[in-house]
């Protein structure tokens, strides 16, 4: 198998005008296995089919996500901390454990996602985009990130840690600054970020110790409470995972939203469809998170030699896995750079696969029918003014606008 010459896919940069699909094309074709070498570190094996990836998230054993071996990002977390600050205060986030310790986290929030809990979230879900809908001026021009792209799933979120929605905006900046490391709107400098994580800690003591005092079932109650082999979680642990929480409930969902209404500008024939037959909304959202693949790579350290591909992979090696990549693989979805709402079958893994599949991935394509549902009853069209402005970032496939305007039916 050739090696190629590539551009550095960990450069933040090269993701800022767009993403690179043609880069990514030719690794699947000529070296889907290929060594990335790095300027500050060892270099790392980029996984960029979605058998590959599939096959590596299937070993967690073999590929680990630990902390002490790295962690699941590309920098090291256990080196520079969960968001690459130096953040020593804040814990293991239990996307960054192993089995059988990731296993029980999963089993302490899947309760809080259970349809007994959740009871009628749709409901109340409709019920928010109808009225975040009902403030935008339809047939103006739109930011539409803060309008609904925002908002809506962390709405959501603040009802799953009952804590009140009105501090949506200031979620919305936590999370902003925990994934942007390498985007200085987002990270203005290290004294911005220490108050930042100042101000984000504060508000987590206070939830930790109310639901530690007085548990309500909701996500932060279950995390605050949670136990392993014995011990109460300690609050630092209580903390990476809430941001785990924030970072995976919200930037999913918004940039999934977002990404979709651009690719409806685009497709307009693919938002006739939907608006001729409602039923199509509900196979349409694996569509619409595989064609925007919000969440670009996650990272594996391999803990014994092996092989990848086709390729030798060293005990210790990096193995990014690049779901972005695999999302668009024409071996497993033909016609891979086209958005079509009717598409089925084919599993995307823009929530993950294996055992870190994402634990909110039914609620957020929820989120995402309801909202199409609801503009399918006001909106002719979706027309984007402007090439929208990009996360400087090679984890999270973001817009941090999206001027459009929608037409009124």
């Amino acid at each position: 198998m050739a090696t190629v010459a590539a551009a550095d896919l960990k450069d933040p940069g090269l993701y800022e005008a767009g993403v690179p699909w043609d880069e990514f094309a030719a690794l699947r074709r000529e070296d889907p296995v290929h060594w990335n070498p790095e300027a500050d570190g060892a270099g790392f094996w980029a996984v960029t089919r979605h058998a590959d990836i599939v096959e590596v998230s299937r070993q967690p054993q073999l590929f680990s996500s630990a902390y002490e071996n790295g962690g699941h990002r590309i920098f090291n977390e256990n080196e520079v901390g969960l968001t690459g600050a130096g953040d020593s205060a804040i814990g293991i986030p239990f996307i960054s454990r192993d089995p059988p310790i990731h296993t029980r986290y999963r089993k302490f929030v899947m309760p809080a996602l259970s349809p007994g809990r959740l009871g009628d979230i749709e409901v109340r879900i409709r019920d928010r985009v109808r009225r975040l809908v009902d403030e935008i001026p339809l047939g103006d021009s739109v930011n539409l990130v803060p309008a609904l792209s925002a908002p809506l799933p962390l709405m959501t979120l603040a009802e799953l840690l009952g804590v009140s929605i009105d501090m949506w905006p200031k979620l919305y900046d936590w999370t902003n600054a925990f994934v942007g490391e390498d985007d200085p709107e987002f990270r203005q400098s290290p004294v911005a970020m220490a108050a930042t994580l100042g101000e984000f800690f504060e508000f987590a003591q206070e939830l930790f110790q109310a639901r530690r005092a007085e548990p309500t079932g909701d996500i932060a109650s279950l995390l605050a409470n949670a136990e392993i082999d014995g011990e109460a979680v300690p609050f630092r642990d209580f903390v990476a995972n809430l941001i785990l929480v924030l970072v995976g409930g919200n930037e999913t969902t918004r940039n999934s939203l977002s990404h979709t209404v651009a690719a409806f500008s685009a497709n307009p024939d693919q938002w006739d469809a939907i608006r001729a037959d409602r039923d199509v909304l509900k196979t349409a959202a694996p569509e619409m998170v595989r064609f925007a693949s919000p969440v670009m790579h996650m990272r594996r350290t391999a803990m014994e030699d092996t092989t990848v591909g086709g390729r030798a992979v060293r005990k210790g090696d990096k193995v990014v896995l690049w779901y972005i990549s695999a999302n668009r693989d024409e071996d497993v979805f033909p016609d891979a750079d086209r958005f079509l709402v009717t598409r089925k079958g084919a599993q995307h893994v823009g929530f993950g696969a294996g055992q870190h599949v994402c634990v909110g991935s039914r609620l957020a394509e929820m989120q995402l029918r309801i909202a199409f549902d609801l503009l399918a009853d006001r909106v002719t069209s979706f027309e984007v003014q402007a090439p929208p402005r990009r996360f400087r970032s090679n984890f999270i496939n973001g817009l941090k606008n999206l001027d459009v305007i929608m037409r009124p039916a």
